[in-house]
């Protein structure tokens, strides 16, 4: 610890003494994973599989080594009756579900949140390849006079074409930092990048071209991206410094509450068709855009990448990342405590969810799940295990009148399945939503009103 931060602690210490505050608890990932174990009475946990396929604990990525599973039911109510109306679904049995996954998987958003204010930081008139753009960035300024010890400001985009006269539709994607996303690129030749990463105009631009907005939001500036920093971003304001209980809610859920802030904003912004906001991520922050669409039912349309465990990966499936990955001290600060229980004394097989459910808590509203290729991306998130998921949550899709995927059959290499409301496209490249951006965006294109693309000025 350097001088500097060992005098802001201190500060901080003085200031809880002297308002009667009590101070930040400060943990290890490592201290706050044995407290949650010891919380639920239990003295270890089951080893997940290995990333690398060199080694002796290496995940299974062969499909003739999946062992046999059976799913819940997203339409059999828990005293055995079946879902028979659009009436019982939403009044019955979607609580049920949802008060499983707040339970036992990404936790419970509490009731005492703080309201966040935001703040237009700045405004420029820019180009984006000779587009013409007004890019505003926001902060999103969370209330902490209950707390004055944490504060969290939320990081915003907001980028409409210049030269739109209507409200438009936005695409708001959960982002990397600037600064972390260099650093990724620097481990790549050009080369390399483009081939795990896909090749042509960015994402941005393809929006552009259809005349909609598009926006940023960076997740960990709401709540940090690891176990120490529970105490912590708005998980740490809300408990006023303090370790979570077993179904508090964990970062992902944290994270697609950011997202919901955004969309406040969006509700109030005469640039933006609030009604047709589209949440995208990719990896952990795909699962992130899936919860997202899952617990607010704002949110028009979404475009879940590689997503994975946790995700839009079936669990139950023993194929690539498994639940045991996931309650561990690198992985756990994502999920509630409770989940952790799955790993020890239960087992996947006794999760009262899935990941199909979760899929069909989206219903009717559009999904189209995205992967990469298993050569290039690898087997860890599971592509087969997604569409599986994807074609497990029709029933319900089709229960409300809306159209599931067209086959259960795991489709070639870069086939669109996109007739439906639920669509999947496994790309060729790695772990990236980057190929399939233009097939996404011709899905949306059924559910958003077309917009006049603006005009390119000439070079």
């Amino acid at each position: 610890m350097t001088l500097r931060s060992s005098l802001a602690l201190l500060a901080v210490l003085s200031f809880a003494q002297q308002t009667n505050y009590p101070p930040v608890v400060h943990l290890t990932a490592e201290q706050d994973h044995q407290r949650t174990l010891d919380l639920l009475h239990i003295t270890s946990l089951r080893r997940g599989p290995d990333g690398d396929p060199k080694s002796p604990n290496a995940a299974n990525v062969d499909e003739s080594k999946v062992r046999p599973y059976s799913l819940p039911d997203p339409l059999i109510l828990k005293n055995g009756h079946k879902v028979a109306s659009a009436l019982v679904w939403f009044t019955l049995r979607r609580p049920q579900i949802v008060e499983a996954f707040d339970r036992d998987v990404f936790g419970r958003v509490p009731a005492n949140v703080p309201h966040v204010r935001w703040e237009v930081v700045s405004t420029t008139r820019e180009l984006n390849e000779n587009i013409p753009v007004v890019t505003k960035k926001l902060i999103g300024h969370v209330d902490n006079s209950s707390y004055p010890l944490i504060s969290v400001d939320i990081q915003l985009s907001l980028s409409i074409p210049a030269n739109s006269t209507a409200p438009v539709p936005v695409i708001l994607e959960f982002a990397l930092s600037p600064e972390i996303l260099a650093a990724i690129k620097k481990r790549f030749t050009p080369e390399q990048w483009a081939a795990f990463n896909g090749t042509g105009a960015s994402w941005q631009q393809q929006v552009l071209a259809k005349g909609w907005g598009y926006a940023t939001l960076i997740p960990t500036s709401v709540q940090a991206d690891n176990g120490a920093g529970l105490t912590e971003g708005i998980i740490g304001l809300v408990n006023k410094g303090q370790p979570r209980a077993l179904d508090d809610w964990g970062a992902l859920r944290a994270w697609a509450w950011g997202a919901s802030r955004a969309l406040d904003d969006f509700e109030s912004d005469t640039s933006v068709d609030a009604k047709h906001v589209a949440i995208e991520g990719l990896s952990r922050y795909g699962k992130a855009a899936l919860i997202t669409m899952a617990y607010d039912q704002r949110f028009a349309i979404a475009f879940v990448g590689s997503s994975g465990a946790g995700g839009a990966k079936i669990l139950r499936r023993n194929f690539g990342e498994q639940l045991e990955n996931i309650a561990s001290t690198s992985e756990y600060h994502w999920m509630a405590g409770n989940f952790l229980k799955y790993a020890g004394p239960l087992t996947v097989d006794d999760l009262p969810v899935d990941a199909h459910e979760l899929i069909a808590l989206c219903a009717p509203r559009p999904v189209f799940i995205s992967s990469g290729s298993q050569q290039v991306e690898g087997g860890w998130v599971d592509a087969k295990g997604m569409f599986v998921a994807a074609v497990t949550a029709g029933p319900v899709y089709t229960l409300l009148g809306k159209k599931a995927l067209a086959t259960s059959d795991f489709p070639p290499m870069e086939t669109p399945l996109t007739d439906g409301d639920i669509a999947f496209r496994q790309h060729a490249a790695g772990h990236t939503t980057g190929p399939n951006w233009p097939t996404f965006l011709q899905f949306a294109s059924r559910y958003f009103p077309q917009q006049s693309p603006p005009p390119t000025p000439p070079k």
